[in-house]
Formats: C-alpha cells, sequence, structure tokens
C-alpha cells in the first residue's frame, strides 16, 4: 500500500476579506508521485500549496502532510528570486547557511547534477531567464526536500526553453523520487511531467477531475506528439474550458 504524504479532507479556506478560496477540497498524494495541478487563474492553486508548505492555515477541514517538518519542504517561485550580489554557488548556499549545515560538497553535488559546474562563479544578470530557473531549482533541491512544491516555475520562459527545463526536471526526479506537486497553466506540460493531473474548478476551488497519466518514465519530448498524449491533453482542455462554469 502506498504511503499518502498529504492527505486533504474537505478543506476550506477564507481569505480576510471573506473571499472564499477553497472550498471542500478532497485529496490524496503518494510518496514520491509527480502531481501537476492546472485550474482557472484565481481558483486557489497557488492558495493549496502554500497551505501544504505550512505558510498559511485553513479555515476549516482537514490537511494532514506526513511527518510535517518545514525544513523537508522546499518552494519554487515562477521567479527565480535570485540575489544579484551573490555567485550562483552562494545562491545555492543560502538555504543550508540558514540551517546552519554544511554547504560545500553539497553545493558542488548540486551543481553538477543540474548541468552548472562551471557557472557556479557567475552572477544572476549574467545568465538566460532558462538558467537562473536551474539555479533557483538547484537552491530548492540542495536541501534534499521531501515535498517539492513548484508555483508555475516556466511560466515565464519560451517554449522552447520550458520544454528542456521539463525534461530536465523530470531527470532529476527520477533520480529522487521526492514527491512533486507542479501548478501550471500549461496542460501540455502538465501531461508531459506528471503521473496524476488534478483539474480545479473556478473559485472557490475544489477539484473536478483527477486524471491518471499512463505513459512510463523516462519521457522524451516525441512523447508530445503521440495519439494518446494529444487526446489526454484536449480531454483536459476541455475540462478546463467548463470549469468556470462550475
Amino acid at each position: 500500500m502506498e504511503s499518502q504524504l498529504v492527505v486533504a479532507a474537505g478543506l476550506n479556506k477564507y481569505f480576510p476579506s471573506g473571499v472564499q478560496a477553497l472550498r471542500d477540497l478532497n485529496l490524496e498524494i503518494s510518496r514520491g508521485q509527480f502531481v501537476s495541478i492546472v485550474g482557472p487563474s484565481g481558483c486557489g492553486k497557488s492558495t493549496f500549496l502554500r497551505l501544504v508548505a505550512g505558510l498559511d492555515t485553513p479555515t476549516s477541514g482537514k490537511l494532514r502532510v506526513e511527518g510535517h517538518d518545514p525544513l523537508g519542504l522546499a518552494f519554487v517561485f515562477q521567479d527565480a528570486t535570485l540575489l544579484p550580489w551573490r555567485s550562483v554557488a552562494h545562491n545555492i548556499t543560502l538555504p543550508l547557511e540558514l540551517r546552519h549545515e554544511d554547504a560545500d560538497e553539497r553545493v558542488t553535488q548540486t551543481l553538477e547534477l543540474v548541468g552548472l559546474t562551471d557557472f557556479a562563479a557567475a552572477y544572476p544578470a549574467q545568465l538566460s531567464g532558462g538558467m537562473r530557473m536551474r539555479v533557483s531549482i538547484a537552491r530548492a533541491l540542495v536541501t534534499r526536500p521531501q515535498i517539492l512544491l513548484l508555483d508555475e516555475p516556466f511560466g515565464a520562459l519560451d517554449e522552447i526553453t520550458r520544454q528542456r527545463l521539463n525534461e530536465e526536471l523530470l531527470r532529476l526526479w527520477q533520480e529522487d523520487h521526492w514527491t512533486s506537486l507542479f501548478v501550471t497553466h500549461n496542460v501540455s506540460e502538465a501531461v508531459f511531467l506528471s503521473q496524476r493531473v488534478l483539474v480545479m474548478s473556478a473559485r472557490p476551488g475544489r477539484i473536478l477531475a483527477d486524471i491518471p497519466i499512463p505513459f512510463p518514465y523516462p519521457r522524451s519530448a516525441y512523447l508530445r506528439s503521440a495519439p494518446e498524449f494529444i487526446l489526454i491533453a484536449n480531454g483536459i482542455s476541455r475540462q478546463l474550458a467548463h470549469a468556470d462554469e462550475l
């Protein structure tokens, strides 16, 4: 039996303004799964990630994160949020410094893992958008998290760079199999990356569909043109088109 790492039951979230962000949200996520969440803008996708991370609290309902420990979580945002006065290596080192942990060997290993060894001494202004995002992901992975939360990390990138980073992210996930919750507006990206895609309704967000993705790993770029891939992606797109009406 798979270990359920994240369990939400009847989860509701209201903002202080009275706006309801989430309504009766129910889901289970197994340890090591790669799960993507899609839905209309403002439907509560990012709010749910914040609840899982412990950055906010539910108004009612239950949310259990097994062995919940803030040190076991890492967050990757749409903006790389790198410190411009620190080199690539020193940006990656930052979370270990905050924990007073030895950094040198782990930073070196992480730089190798994401293919940035030759750019360790470079500064963010010297990097492309795709490379800055790789640094952001490396900074999250250097902590060896149990759960990696990604909130539209590739949303601002061009399509070619996005697809390349999709493949790199899957390669990294297949090496360590952390539990991944990935928020995106890109249906093709969600299907390509994930074992499951959760479709959310318009605000207040709830789960409309939990769609298993049957393709084995590793996955290559050619998968995106496969008829079954297109069929699944089109089905999710149709559900999203009606999400505002539900």
